[in-house]
């Protein structure tokens, strides 16, 4: 069962990620609305930023200004930071070092000492991005909104032009002439994007200044449905209708988003809160600079691609810079400094969220991934158990436990966390499949058939035609040698529900090879090797099949191809060896005569 093991363990979902952030419901993610898909294209076209994102050039290189470019180049912004700033004690009219310096200094949440730097930028490049955009951050931080006015109208055409648009209706907020903010927020309409959004923080203003009545006729949205561009949306309607009195709608609006598969820390938090008869208050923004955050944020996640991920690092850092609070942006600055593999930075964000915040759980989850990332598996695992410990009434506690087993093979370990968390269930829903899925692969790991097939069989009653399972427990069945017809029918059914999958290809070109199906075998094996190509097993597998259909040649080509990927899981690359030496038959006769033997 080599080839399905191992692709059906590559998407087991191991921890959130972006998105990384798991796209399984049983853990916390964002909804990526359509608008905001409509935002990353066309409102932040104009983003400019590019010189921030690549280190400077300089005729002359010093070991520190190498050292630097180096460290940069890993994105290790400690050490480049360091580096940074001796290169520019020899050289300090290097402006370009100074930037480069900058960036590095935001990443790095150094505030003290961006500040000025970006004032010591600003002044020798008025039109520089990175330097007006810090220097609006620390406008305000400090509630200066005269100042962050003067430097969003006269540092040029160098601000998104969404994030121009929120914070000059957050500066007209912060005067208290809420008439000028709103009619801010109404001028943003270049795009449906940028309309949407200006629409949703003039219901935040009119939220903060009490009038909920018209902040919930806003994201109430009319004919085209709720205005929940964003998680912070979703929570700030349902506070809004508390207000006015709702709270019984508030409370369907929250749980039709968790029981549609959203299962957000701070949406269950709040459901229980106005469940249990709580006072909820509007807290979403409390003053203009938590508006202005919240901009930043926005601009943050949409720029949270692979290609502008270094800008969303710095976007996410100065919104929790503007608002210390604002727990989303340091998740996102983590998420961020992880896929940069400067683990002890994420997990140094992650262990500061404070226990009493809604998003603690979500934290710790993430902290265990990043030190499983750094290469420390036990310390992920030592995470999650006392996570457990003080949270393990929530299933995704057990089930990211279960996860972390799972991922270090401790079989037996995982399937007990997993159990752990479906009987926190009580009736089991579509979004539950995973968990079973997961148990499933746990318990065949572990070497219990009996229970691994049942749990793969619930999986399918909960969500019929999910091409994990089917794959799973298809070529299972065939392994096993049991009913033929269902097995393969499951794994034809697999490739059609994800057929740009190279691994459940695999599994459907290699079932037709074990049934001795070879002609039918040799086109899903070519499919799969297309769609991942340097996989060894999946071109091991192809080369067994073209030997069969006597095609020895290409056979050969493939097994050596194999070689040149492997070692791997499940590679036995002396058996390819022999199979180069003596041919696929003879193989099979001396494994067959051994076996009999």
């Amino acid at each position: 069962m080599a080839s399905l093991r191992r692709g059906a363990e590559r998407r087991l979902p191991a921890g959130p990620r972006r998105t990384r952030l798991s796209a399984l419901t049983i853990r916390e993610s964002r909804p990526l609305p359509t608008s905001t898909a409509k935002l990353a294209a066309g409102a932040l076209a104009g983003l400019l930023l590019a010189s921030a994102l690549s280190p400077a050039s300089a005729s002359s290189l010093s070991g520190a200004y190498l050292a630097a470019m180096q460290a940069d180049f890993r994105d290790d912004y400690a050490v480049s930071a360091d580096y940074y700033a001796r290169t520019l004690e020899a050289d300090p009219t290097n402006f370009a070092l100074m930037q480069n310096a900058l960036v590095a200094k935001v990443a790095l949440s150094d505030m003290v000492a961006a500040a000025p730097l970006a004032d010591r930028l600003a002044e020798a490049q008025p039109g520089n991005q990175l330097a007006a955009i810090v220097r609006l951050a620390v406008a305000a931080q400090a509630g200066d909104f005269d100042k962050a006015e003067a430097i969003l109208t006269g540092s040029g055409p160098v601000f998104n032009p969404l994030l121009a648009g929120l914070v000059a209706g957050w500066i007209e907020v912060g005067r208290e002439d809420f008439p000028a903010a709103q009619a801010k927020f109404d001028a943003m309409t270049g795009n449906e994007a940028l309309a949407a959004y200006g629409q949703y923080h003039k219901a935040l203003a009119l939220a903060m200044a009490g009038d909920f009545v018209s902040a919930e006729a806003i994201l109430a949205g009319g004919e085209q449905g709720p205005l929940h561009l964003t998680r912070s949306a979703l929570i700030a309607h349902a506070e809004i209708l508390a207000q006015i009195g709702r709270e019984q709608d508030a409370l369907t609006l929250l749980n039709q988003a968790i029981d549609g598969g959203f299962p957000d820390a701070t949406l269950v938090a709040l459901r229980d809160r106005l469940a249990a008869g709580q006072e909820v208050t509007f807290d979403q923004v409390t003053e203009a600079k938590d508006g202005i955050a919240e901009a930043f944020l926005t601009l943050a996640e949409a720029l949270n691609t692979d290609d502008t991920d270094r800008v969303s690092l710095l976007h996410a850092r100065l919104a929790a810079f503007i608002r210390p609070n604002l727990i989303e942006a340091d998740l996102l600055a983590a998420e961020l400094l992880e896929s940069d593999a400067q683990y002890a930075m994420a997990t140094d964000v992650l262990a500061a969220v404070p226990k009493e915040s809604p998003w603690y759980v979500t934290a710790e989850i993430r902290r265990a991934n990043t030190e499983r990332a750094a290469g420390d598996p036990e310390a992920g695992i030592a995470t999650l158990v006392a996570l457990a410990d003080s949270n393990g009434d929530q299933i995704e506690v057990q089930s990211a436990l279960g996860d972390a087993y799972r991922a270090d093979e401790q079989f037996p370990e995982a399937v007990a966390a997993y159990g752990k968390a479906i009987d926190l269930i009580g009736t089991p829903q579509r979004i539950h499949w995973v968990l079973y899925y997961t148990r499933g692969v746990a318990n065949e790991r572990a070497g219990n058939w009996t229970a691994a097939e049942a749990d793969f069989r619930e999986a399918l009653v909960l969500f019929p035609d999910q091409p994990l399972v089917l794959n799973y427990l298809g070529y299972s069945l065939l392994e096993q040698g049991d009913d033929y017809d269902e097995a393969l029918d499951m794994i034809q059914r697999a490739v059609r529900g994800q057929p740009d999958d190279g691994y459940i290809t695999d599994s459907l070109g290699w079932a037709y090879y074990r049934l001795g199906r070879y002609d039918e075998a040799v086109g899903p094996m070519l499919r799969a090797v297309e769609l991942t190509p340097d996989d060894p097993v999946i071109n091991d597998h192809l080369g067994d099949v073209l030997w069969k259909v006597g095609r020895h040649r290409e056979a050969d080509f493939q097994w050596r191809r194999a070689l040149s990927f492997g070692p791997a899981e499940d590679l036995d690359m002396d058996r390819i060896r022999k199979k180069l030496d003596i041919g696929l038959d003879q193989v099979l006769n001396e494994e067959k005569a051994k076996s009999d033997g």
